[in-house]
């Protein structure tokens, strides 16, 4: 079925609301302002999916997609939509997650990185069919869309499309590691290129896994670890705890500020890259969600990368009693970030500055770091 809609507002996860019928229309492919042609892919009691099949009345900020596949392919969601426009709707996704989950009026801006919005992405896992097809997923699907000629638009330079299909194994996932000086392909248990592979970050090298977890855009790991020194301010001698601390990004930075530094994380293998990065700290391997009668009383600084859901009011509760006299929340996700900034705030503990960066270009996805004080 298609219908013409007329496009209200951004919503989170790469949507843009319209209405039909009086019902709510969750729709990929468009722009707030635009008066567009749908097809209705999912049908919800209280709510539709669709997609943008022709533009009808485009808004300013519309430009030609520049790859192929970006409408079938699942990896993009702006792509239509110019630079300043994709940090705008991003803008506008954080202030509302902010302003419904936690009462907070965020009147920041979305940073841009260096390097423009292709040719970024460091890690990419591509699908590889059952015929050896390379691709990515489809949107909300396991169909796989096979990458055109040029591969991924925004991934890293890297191998080509024939050295992609050379290595691919039928059915299994094929994940690529960009890294300061290698590149690294795995495919199962085959693996062409180091592993574990560096990356250097402020003056110090971290090991990490080629399909273990690192921030994807080559300036995202100093970006963000700039952010937290920055918003902290941490000073020698003071002690600081790195939750969900992955192989010790921010665990590194705080050392290397002169403070005493404890990180948890509930991965063994990144705890033992992490020991190697930071030998001058300590590490726990337990998740943070059952470390709190392992961790000491108190803390100066405390900083937390969640996963995507977030900490949750358990955690938040028991970084509130150690009273530290900072926090710098990490956050992936906007909603995860204000669901999470409520508790803290019913533990006393207010954002003094909440920034916005764009780490991942061409997408919804959007990187936020959060400085909290005790309330006065």
């Amino acid at each position: 079925m298609t219908a013409e809609v007329l496009l209200e507002r951004v919503a989170h996860g790469g949507f843009v609301v319209g209405r039909l019928d009086g019902k709510v229309v969750f729709t990929t492919g468009g722009l707030p302002g635009e008066r567009v042609l749908v097809e209705i892919t999912e049908r919800g009691k209280s709510f539709d999916r669709a997609r943008v099949v022709k533009v009808l009345e485009a808004a300013p900020g519309r430009v030609a997609e520049p790859c192929p596949i970006a409408g079938r392919c699942g990896g993009c969601d702006w792509q239509h939509a110019d630079a300043a426009t994709q940090r705008e709707l991003k803008r506008a996704v954080v202030a509302e997650q902010l302003q419904r989950l936690a009462g907070i009026d965020w009147q920041g801006e979305v940073e841009a990185l260096p390097g423009g919005l292709t040719g970024w992405r460091t890690r990419v896992r591509y699908a590889v069919d059952d015929d050896g097809t390379v691709g990515l997923r489809a949107r909300r699907s396991h169909d796989v869309v096979p990458l055109p000629p040029e591969g991924c638009l925004i991934a890293a330079p890297g191998p080509s499309l024939p050295e992609l299909e050379a290595f691919a194994e039928p059915g299994t996932d094929l994940e690529v590691a960009v890294a300061d000086r290698s590149v690294t392909l795995t495919s199962g248990r085959r693996v062409q290129g180091p592993d574990p592979v560096v990356q250097r970050v402020l003056g110090r090298s971290y090991t990490v896994a080629a399909t273990g977890f690192w921030q994807v855009h080559p300036a995202a790991a100093e970006t963000l670890a700039s952010a937290v020194l920055d918003g902290l301010r941490p000073g020698p001698g003071e002690r600081a705890m790195d939750l969900y601390c992955g192989v010790g990004l921010f665990a590194g930075a705080l050392a290397d500020a002169g403070c005493m530094v404890l990180g948890v994380e509930a991965g063994r293998g990144a705890v033992e890259l992490a020991r190697l990065n930071v030998p001058e700290a300590e590490f726990l391997a337990l998740p943070v969600e059952k470390a709190d009668r392992r961790l000491p009383d108190w803390a100066d600084l405390i900083v937390l990368d969640p996963p995507r859901k977030g900490a949750g009011a358990r955690v938040v509760a028991d970084i509130a009693a150690r009273e530290p006299r900072a926090i710098a929340y990490v956050a992936c996700d906007p909603a995860a970030l204000a669901r999470d900034l409520a508790p803290f705030a019913e533990k006393g503990y207010k954002p003094v500055s909440i920034r916005a960066f764009d780490l991942f270009p061409m997408t919804h996805h959007v990187e936020c770091v959060a400085i909290l004080h005790p309330a006065v």
